[in-house]
């Protein structure tokens, strides 16, 4: 089908991403896990944490300026890192001042137009202008090419023009509106061909003037949101070095701002000497060698990454380069600790039935979805896993015996439904030995994507994971873009910190870096 040459590439709207506040629903389930993401409380560093150099006094100017450079470098990190961002008309709160203002300044206005448009003979002089500040709309949303239209624009929209028209007697305001709604429809995106129609069934010219501009307000977004997926390819080539230039003239200005940053990497350093200090043989623990000898800067910043997939965001502030993906880092976290309950479930029923459900198409699906409606809500702070689970475990066992039924297999006995409930519920404490094997299971997935992320296939998936391997994959490909996008913007900090932390490290004996 041909194109109109003279009409703009628009884009539809699209949902937003991220949605605070939206009340989930059973038939939502997802959307609890981004309802329950909070931002953590800011926390007094550690009395042991270095600093880089005292704090010196900031002036208002230097603030303003820092908040403005942090504010663009999350703005741009956002567009890249958020494939759904959309500009957003502002909303005023319900009932506040500001919100009130302006509907009574508005109202004045309109009823002063209306006042001029009903004396006799009308006077024209709000009208005049509001159709000055169309024709600047409209022309606003031409592109270069648009010389055809922006000669009939301002043709038809000649200020001049209309005034002599309107001193005459001779201004037919409504044949140039019918000019104006036939335009919007040529210029808008497909999405507001519904609102361009309700404009042709307005009769009244001050209630047509309000809707023509609520319009184009629409039309604004919609024009902003294609510049933004236009420069989304071009903004992220650049985006790094960009965040990382931002990040630097705020660490000029605040000198200690990689304070969290070393303590989360050396946390991870030792983390790691632990365990390779466990996996030696015992003839090599007393200080022979060195502790972190072996560790590499790549290891440690993986097993840093996935540190943030168990954090405490309500007591413990966040690393300051990971600071803007915070949310994005507590969502993965929360998504992994629903799966693994989706896991463990899924892995006790199918060891309870034996092989008989192993094959059965949709059972594992069925199950999952069970899982989900009934923890959707496990991260809220009223929510009692305990007796959900016991929920879980009813549906669960009710679902077996009636697919077994089904297959010609014999249900389950009241014991064995008992045991079965039992196990399910037993996964509400943190210390149940399966829930510790498939997190473990989990994490050694994520860790070996990590390590292995410059390669397009996945891992193995480790046993016992297969029922949730769509789901863990879905999950391990948003985190390690995300951490593959902070570690080519951050790298050289972490280079820098961890050349200090492992080559001190090294200094030290075995025996004494676990004990640090």
């Amino acid at each position: 089908m041909s194109q109109n040459p003279d009409k703009p590439h628009s884009s539809e709207e699209k949902s937003s991403g991220l949605e605070d506040g939206q009340e989930e629903s059973l038939d939502n389930p997802d959307q609890s896990i981004r309802k329950r993401i909070r931002q953590s409380s800011p926390g007094s560093h550690r009395d042991d944490t270095p600093k880089s150099s005292p704090p010196r006094p900031v002036s208002i100017e230097e603030l303003m300026e820092t908040a403005k450079g942090v504010t663009n470098m999350a703005l741009a990190h956002e567009i890249v890192i958020n494939g759904d961002f959309q500009i957003k008309p502002a909303e005023l709160p319900e009932h506040s001042l500001e919100k009130k203002v302006r509907e009574i300044v508005h109202k004045a206005f309109w009823d002063c137009l209306e006042a001029q448009l009903k004396e006799d003979p009308p006077t024209y002089d709000h009208a005049i202008k509001l159709l000055g500040e169309i024709k600047e709309n409209l022309l606003s949303f031409l592109l270069p090419g648009h010389t055809r239209l922006r000669s009939q624009i301002t043709e038809v929209l000649d200020l001049d023009l209309i005034k002599q028209e309107a001193e005459n007697g001779a201004l037919d305001i409504s044949k140039l509106v019918e000019f104006v709604i036939g335009m919007m429809g040529t210029l808008c995106a497909p999405a507001r061909d519904e609102e361009i129609k309700k404009l042709k069934d307005i009769n009244e010219i001050v209630p047509l003037f309000r809707a023509i501009f609520s319009v184009l307000d629409l039309m604004k977004m919609d024009m902003a949101n294609f510049a933004v997926s236009s420069i989304r390819p071009k903004l992220m080539q650049q985006s790094a070095e960009y965040e990382r230039k931002k990040f630097q003239e705020f660490l000029e200005k605040q000198p200690n701002s990689l304070d969290l940053v070393t303590e989360w990497l050396q946390e991870a350093a030792d983390d790691l000497a632990k365990m390779r200090c466990k996996m030696l043989p015992p003839h090599c623990s007393d200080g022979a060698s060195g502790g972190a000898s072996t560790l590499c800067s790549t290891a440690v910043q993986n097993q840093a990454y996935l540190k943030l997939l168990k954090w405490d965001h309500v007591n413990r502030p966040f690393p300051e380069t990971v600071l803007m993906d915070q949310a994005r880092f507590q969502e993965i976290q929360l998504e992994l600790e629903q799966l693994l309950l989706t896991g463990t479930v899924l892995l006790v029923t199918f060891s309870a039935a034996g092989s008989a459900l192993v094959d059965v198409p949709g059972f594992a699906e069925k199950i999952k979805t069970i899982v989900k409606v009934l923890l959707a809500g496990m991260h809220l702070p009223s929510f009692h896993l305990k007796e959900s689970l016991a929920t879980v475990g009813e549906k669960v066992c009710a679902e077996v015996n009636s697919c077994l039924s089904q297959h010609g297999f014999t249900p389950f006995s009241a014991q064995k439904e008992t045991a079965l409930k039992g196990q399910i519920q037993a996964a509400a404490n943190p210390d149940n030995a399966i829930c510790k094997l498939i997190d473990s299971r989990i994490q050694k997935f994520l860790e070996n994507y990590l390590a292995s992320s410059h390669q397009k296939s996945f891992p193995a998936v480790p046993g016992g994971l297969g029922p949730i391997q769509r789901e863990l994959e879905e999950i391990a490909v948003k985190y390690v873009r995300l951490v593959n996008y902070n570690k080519m913007v951050f790298s050289p900090y972490y280079d820098a910190v961890l050349a200090k932390i492992l080559s001190k490290e090294e200094s030290q004996p075995v025996g004494k870096s676990e004990e640090s």
